[in-house]
């Protein structure tokens, strides 16, 4: 099953019995949904525009649709059909958790780099110390603050917790200035700080895990969105609709 027969079932669904039925509580088929005879850990059920059609998120971080017994899945992205407009509403929800989850990390736990203005926008960044692409990003940093762009890093060793990088982003986070500890890896300077403090490294390793990341640098815009790999800086500006021209926010 693809994403092309959402499509279907949203002109078509009645054509499959019982997904035009009157369904039961949500709860009802987060009690009792079985795949191949085994109960699955549910997480959530939520409702969405189709009738008788629930979004059915399991612990772990898969999801799938889902008739009110759970006797039809459709695997895949749910969309809008609109007018001249097509929205992958799947996407939609979420980039919402993104933002939300994105929103529970305190400042005091993120690299936080920002210019001396008020900045016009704050990207996120899952980063990697060790990432050819992470480091042309961070080179970018004093473009993107020219250009009112707020950048705050979160950790995420490509090769686990148990790698050099790892390590070494550890070491940033136990120091004093965690931004200046991160800019002082990325230009491969050997930091002092020990690796043993109270860290957020591994949990913002199991987030990014959470929230899709499969690779560095990953880049969340302010609506949740990601972007994998690096963004020139116009780019970027031109993604969050900021002014293409640096110093832009000076000139205000």
């Amino acid at each position: 099953m693809g994403r092309h027969l959402l499509l279907r079932l949203a002109v078509a669904g009645a054509l499959l019995p019982g997904l035009a039925a009157a369904a039961p509580a949500p709860d009802t088929l987060t009690d009792s949904l079985r795949i191949n005879g085994q109960k699955v850990p549910v997480e959530s059920v939520s409702d969405t525009p189709l009738d008788g059609i629930y979004h059915v998120e399991l612990k772990g971080g898969e999801s799938f649709y889902a008739n009110a017994d759970g006797s039809y899945f459709v695997v895949g992205d749910l969309y809008h059909n609109e007018g001249d407009k097509l929205t992958n509403l799947s996407e939609q929800e979420k980039n919402q958790e993104r933002a939300e989850a994105l929103a529970d990390v305190p400042d005091s736990e993120r690299a936080i780099y920002r210019g001396v203005g008020e900045p016009r926008a704050t990207i996120t960044v899952f980063t990697d110390t060790s990432c050819p692409y992470c480091t042309r990003l961070h080179e970018s940093i004093p473009e993107l603050n020219e250009r009112g762009i707020e950048v705050n890093y979160l950790a995420f060793p490509r090769g686990g917790m148990q790698s050099p990088a790892a390590r070494v982003m550890q070491q940033a986070w136990c120091s004093d200035n965690v931004s200046e500890a991160l800019s002082r890896a990325f230009d491969d300077e050997t930091l002092s700080a020990g690796a043993g403090c109270d860290n957020p490294v591994a949990e913002q390793h199991r987030l990014g895990l959470e929230l899709g990341v499969k690779g560095t640098p990953a880049i969340v815009l302010p609506d949740g969105t990601m972007v994998p790999g690096f963004v020139p800086p116009e780019r970027l500006a031109a993604m969050l609709g900021l002014d293409n021209q640096p110093g832009a926010e000076r000139q205000r």
